[in-house]
């Protein structure tokens, strides 16, 4: 008597993923360690926010991992875009710079994730994970950290080049940092300085390093 053969279950999802981070060693090590969960495909990867829209629209990815700070379009700008143009696609922020504002920002686009770039691999696979199954993750420090400051009246290109100009960087040096004109930084750090009232760059960096927003 021949054994009646058992059903074979349904194949397991497989999660298409896009990576976009500027740093190319970072982004090619996640995307092989990654590469190596059985239901992770990394099916695209990006250097810049404009590039990884444009992959992202042309792959259409389940799971987009934006790196906040890249060229051109910041992370979250992407995942705005992404959320209007492809809704389907989730979005996680991953990022080096913990700015409490930057993480209110992201969730008011939508953004399902939010981690440092201290994760290891696995938590960002297992975020990636419960992100693509409707879930949400924001990273326990960053919240407490959010919770506790106030909204940032400042954008996330104004929070960057405060930022640098606090370090001491001058103007030319914060324009090829962020790959901005001298002149569009000069109008930032303006618009920060007048969104903050206070009298320079100066005032307005130690105003927003105190209220967390850099």
């Amino acid at each position: 008597m021949t054994d009646t053969p058992t059903p074979a279950g349904p194949a397991p999802t497989t999660i298409r993923v896009l990576l976009a981070d500027d740093e190319n060693l970072i982004r090619t090590a996640v995307a092989t360690l990654l590469g190596l969960e059985d239901d992770l495909d990394v099916v695209a990867q990006a250097a810049t926010g404009d590039e990884a829209l444009a992959v992202a629209l042309r792959t259409s990815p389940d799971v987009a991992v934006l790196d906040l700070q890249m060229p051109g379009l910041d992370g979250i700008e992407v995942a705005e875009r992404l959320a209007a143009q492809l809704p389907g696609c989730r979005c996680i922020i991953v990022t080096s710079h913990g700015r409490p504002g930057y993480l209110k920002r992201a969730l008011a686009v939508g953004v399902r994730g939010f981690l440092p770039k201290t994760a290891s691999a696995l938590v960002v696979a297992d975020v990636i994970r419960s992100v693509h199954a409707g879930g949400r993750y924001v990273d326990p420090e960053l919240a407490a950290e959010a919770i506790a400051s106030g909204d940032s009246p400042l954008t996330a290109r104004e929070a960057d080049v405060l930022a640098l100009a606090a370090d001491g960087s001058p103007v030319d040096e914060i324009a090829v940092r962020v790959s901005l004109s001298v002149g569009t930084v000069r109008n930032y750090l303006s618009t920060a300085v007048m969104k903050l009232g206070v009298s320079n760059r100066h005032e307005a960096a130690a105003t927003a390093r105190r209220h967390g927003w850099i």
